[in-house]
């Protein structure tokens, strides 16, 4: 009897321990083009910098370095982002690629279209980031300096991580229709659940608003908004996605019925 059951529990335990391996070797994956992304961003890392300096919201921008560190710091910043930018549609693969057992063909070649609009969707929330959200924080800030009377010192730490708690934030928000979009397809989430959760949702995008633009209600509302739309974007595209997932269900019964 003993020995049954223990059988019994190491097949039933073997399936989970498959998902474990396979989700372990797409992590591993995913590291390893990241790795290889932000050797590749070292290179870059200059091209960026002197990009942002000169697109600065102010022209003759003059950066300073505080601590012998910053120079360096500040290179690796550059490297992971752009490490990280070149990765997002490889992980998106090895998501879709990890989920696929468990989809219908149908299924599968409709969620990786997704892999590439990862990347889209984040270029464009970045974009977005950079140059309305950006601009208007950075000088709301420059006009308070004056106001008071300050001389504006910038230090390039300080500088680039104004810029990057912006942008970063932003930008991955850009990828939530996506995510909800693909999480509907595969029958985790469904319409239902995100009109109960509008409520917090929209509360938590507007706290988020309102963190990374300057305290007035003008530059809130420009930034809330858009936040807001790609909420209800997603609901729309959830509605769309579970609607054809139970659709192809009940011709999957159907058919099945029909062989009987």
């Amino acid at each position: 009897m003993g020995g049954n059951a223990g059988s019994s529990q190491d097949q039933d335990w073997m399936p989970l321990t498959e998902h474990l391996t396979e989700l372990r070797k797409r992590i591993i994956y995913c590291l390893i083009v990241f790795v290889i992304g932000l050797v590749g961003g070292l290179f870059g890392a200059q091209s960026v910098f002197d990009y942002l300096v000169k697109a600065a919201p102010v022209d003759n921008l003059d950066l300073h370095a505080f601590s012998p560190w910053d120079a360096i710091g500040l290179y690796m910043k550059f490297a992971i982002l752009i490490s990280f930018i070149a990765a997002i549609p490889f992980t998106m693969f090895q998501l879709w690629a990890f989920v696929r057992p468990g989809l219908g063909k149908k299924e599968q070649r409709a969620t990786l279209q997704f892999v590439p609009w990862a990347l889209i969707m984040f270029l464009i929330g970045l974009s977005f980031s950079y140059f309305v959200v950006f601009p208007m924080a950075f000088l709301f800030t420059e006009k308070i300096t004056f106001n008071l009377g300050l001389e504006q010192t910038y230090g390039v730490t300080q500088y680039f991580s104004f810029l990057f708690n912006i942008l970063l934030p932003i930008s991955l928000l850009f990828e939530l229709p996506l995510i909800i979009l693909f999480l509907s397809r595969i029958g985790i989430l469904n319409p239902q659940i995100l009109k109960k959760m509008r409520k917090v949702a929209w509360f938590i995008l507007i706290m988020i608003g309102v963190m990374v633009t300057p305290p007035d209600f003008i530059s809130d509302i420009l930034v809330a908004i858009p936040l807001i739309l790609l909420y209800e974007l997603s609901v729309v595209l959830s509605r769309m996605a579970y609607g054809k997932r139970m659709k192809a269900r009940e011709e999957k019964e159907r058919a099945l019925e029909q062989a009987d």
